[in-house]
């Protein structure tokens, strides 16, 4: 989706999601911001400026505020949860209006689990 992400993820033993989630939105978030600072965008200043006011009364935030503070997380401790979670996460962009078939989107794992490759690293443990 272009403003957001759905995400089922495990983490290892010792390892706790939150952490992973942390790190995850500050990798990308700085990633994404430079990529905005650098390349040729028509939208640049307005999204810059966006993200600078969102940080603008946050003490915490240097320049840009990217990622909200929360995530909805949800527990998923069967495989019947973990697939209902990935159907639905499939069909988002297709209730969106986006695409008329999961697998069409781009940036979605349904291309894997339909039986074409994606753009999007896809490792089961079902």
């Amino acid at each position: 989706m272009s403003n957001h992400l759905h995400l089922v993820c495990q983490a290892k033993e010792h390892f706790r999601i939150s952490d992973i989630i942390r790190d995850f939105k500050k990798f990308t978030s700085k990633t994404i911001l430079k990529m905005i600072e650098k390349e040729p965008e028509s939208r640049k200043e307005w999204m810059l400026y966006r993200f600078r006011y969102a940080g603008k009364f946050d003490n915490r935030i240097k320049t840009y505020k990217f990622c909200q503070e929360t995530n909805h997380a949800i527990l998923l401790d069967n495989t019947r949860l973990i697939e209902q979670r990935i159907n639905y996460t499939h069909e988002n962009p297709v209730r969106a209006m986006i695409v008329s078939r999961a697998e069409d989107y781009l940036y979605s794992s349904a291309r894997d689990y339909a039986g074409e490759k994606g753009f999007v690293n896809v490792q089961t443990t079902l």
